[in-house]
């Protein structure tokens, strides 16, 4: 599989579609516009190891929410990202078997060698 999920009007997420995944061969998901699946949310933590792992603490609503002053599980990461797609880490990349969590310099440049070999 060869799937990208971000959000449209995130100029992050579309210079990484420009400047690295280029015209590769890979469908897209807006997570605005198309909701996440418990099933490709599931597919997600498989490859990232855990919900956490694809949870943004940088999402206006965790703090307005008041989440930063609560321990989360595991099970609360899966049912926040599936109840509001801001809480996803962004983009999202599956290529094949690997995948690949945000816009850290680390995991742009992982993509990028990815999409090279």
């Amino acid at each position: 599989m060869r799937k990208m999920y971000h959000l449209g009007t995130c100029s992050t997420c579309q210079r990484i579609l420009k400047n690295v995944i280029k015209d590769a061969d890979l469908e897209k998901q807006d997570i605005k516009v198309e909701k996440i699946t418990s099933t490709q949310l599931e597919q997600m933590k498989n490859l990232a190891g855990s919900y956490e792992a694809l949870f943004s603490r940088r999402a206006q609503k965790y703090r307005s929410r008041g989440l930063h002053e609560k321990e989360l599980s595991e099970s609360d990461y899966r049912d926040l990202i599936l109840e509001e797609y801001t809480f996803l880490k962004r983009p999202v990349t599956i290529w094949d078997d690997q995948i690949f969590v945000g816009s850290a310099k680390k995991a742009v440049a992982e993509l990028a060698d990815a999409l090279a070999s």
